[in-house]
C-alpha cells in the first residue's frame, strides 16, 4: 500500500497534498543502439550522448481533504508523470511533494497481476500487496467481485481476460482499499457505459466520505462533474489553476483556437497547393502553345522556301 511522503511535514494541516515547485527531467538518447555489444563499445568510447528534457517546470498546487482536482492538458504535457511523483513511484528532479494519508494510485490498472493465475487468485495477490490479510480479503472478496461484474470469470486465468476485464478487476480492488487519496489516470473509460457510470458514482460516493482525488482525463465534461479544481499543464508549465469551470473554459477556448488555426493552415496549404498546380498547368499550356506556334512557323517557312 502506498503511504505518505514521510520526510516532509505538511505546511497546512487541512491539506492532504502539497506540491511545491516540482520539476522533472528525463534523459533520452537519439541514436539507436541495436545490441548490448554496441552499447558497451559506445559507452567505453564515450559516444553515448544523452539529451536532457524537462517534463515538468515549477508545478505547484494544494488539495484539502475531500477535494478533487483534475489534471488537464494535451498528451505529453506531463500529467501522468506528476501523478507518479505524487504517488512516490518516482522522485522529482527538483521541488517538494507532501502528502498525508494512504494513497491508492489507479495509474495502470492490472499492474502487478499474475496473468497465469485466475481472477480469484489475483484478488488475494493484489490485496496482499496492498497490505490486507487473508481474513480481510475473504470479507471483501464478494464486494470486489460484484463491483467488477466478473462473477462468471473469477476461476479463469487472467491471460484469457480482455484488457477491459482486467481494468475492471483492478479498479474494483483499488477502490476497496479505503484510501484518503485516490490518484486516477484515464481509467474511467474502461468497460461499457453502465460500468463507467458505476465507477463515476463510486468515486462520487468516496468523495462524499472525505476521500481526495487527483484525476487525469481528456474528458473535460467528466472533470467538470467530478472535480472542484483543475490544473492545466501545457508544454511542461502550469497554464491555469483554480476553479474547475474557469480553468476548463480557458482550456477549451485554447483547444478551439488551436483547432481553428490548424484548419486555417490546412486550408492555406490546400489553396497554395491548388495555386501551384494551376500555375504549373498554365505553364504547361503555354509551353504546348509555344511549341505549336513554333511548329506552324517552321511549316510556313518550309512551304515558302519550296514555293521560291
Amino acid at each position: 500500500m502506498f503511504k505518505s511522503h514521510k520526510k516532509h511535514i505538511m505546511k497546512n494541516s487541512e491539506n492532504v497534498i502539497e506540491v511545491e515547485n516540482v520539476c522533472m527531467d528525463f534523459y533520452r538518447r537519439d541514436e539507436k543502439v541495436d545490441n548490448l555489444k554496441e552499447f558497451f563499445v559506445r559507452l567505453v568510447k564515450g559516444k553515448l550522448e544523452r539529451k536532457k528534457e524537462r517534463i515538468l517546470e515549477n508545478i505547484s498546487f494544494e488539495l484539502k481533504k475531500g477535494e478533487s482536482i483534475g489534471l488537464i492538458g494535451h498528451n505529453g504535457a506531463g500529467k501522468s508523470t506528476l501523478l507518479k511523483i505524487i504517488s512516490n513511484i518516482i522522485e522529482p528532479t527538483e521541488g517538494t511533494v507532501r502528502t498525508h494519508g494512504v494513497i491508492a494510485p489507479l495509474l495502470n490498472l492490472g499492474a502487478g497481476f499474475d496473468y497465469e493465475a485466475t481472477g480469484k487468485e489475483n484478488v488475494y495477490l493484489n490485496g496482499a500487496i496492498l497490505g490486507y490479510s487473508k481474513k480481510e480479503l475473504e470479507h471483501k472478496y464478494k464486494e470486489i467481485v460484484e463491483f467488477s461484474e466478473l462473477e462468471k470469470h473469477m476461476n479463469i486465468p487472467l491471460k484469457n481476460y480482455s484488457s477491459g476485464m482486467v481494468a475492471r478487476l483492478g479498479f474494483a480492488i483499488a477502490i476497496d482499499v479505503e484510501p484518503q487519496i485516490l490518484l486516477v489516470d484515464e481509467i474511467l473509460s474502461v468497460g461499457d457505459e453502465n460500468f463507467r457510470r458505476k465507477c463515476a458514482d463510486k468515486i462520487d460516493e468516496l468523495r462524499r466520505k472525505g476521500v481526495s482525488f487527483v484525476i487525469v482525463s481528456h474528458n473535460i465534461d467528466q472533470v467538470r462533474k467530478l472535480c472542484q479544481k483543475a490544473l492545466w499543464i501545457e508544454n511542461s508549465h502550469v497554464r491555469g489553476y483554480g476553479d474547475v469551470n474557469e480553468v476548463c473554459d480557458r482550456y477549451e477556448e485554447y483547444c478551439a483556437d488551436i483547432k481553428k488555426k490548424a484548419e486555417q493552415a490546412k486550408r492555406a496549404a490546400e489553396v497554395e497547393k491548388f495555386a501551384k498546380a494551376e500555375a504549373e498547368a498554365e505553364a504547361k499550356a503555354e509551353e504546348l502553345l509555344s511549341a505549336v506556334l513554333n511548329e506552324n512557323s517552321t511549316a510556313e517557312a518550309v512551304a515558302e522556301a519550296e514555293n521560291k
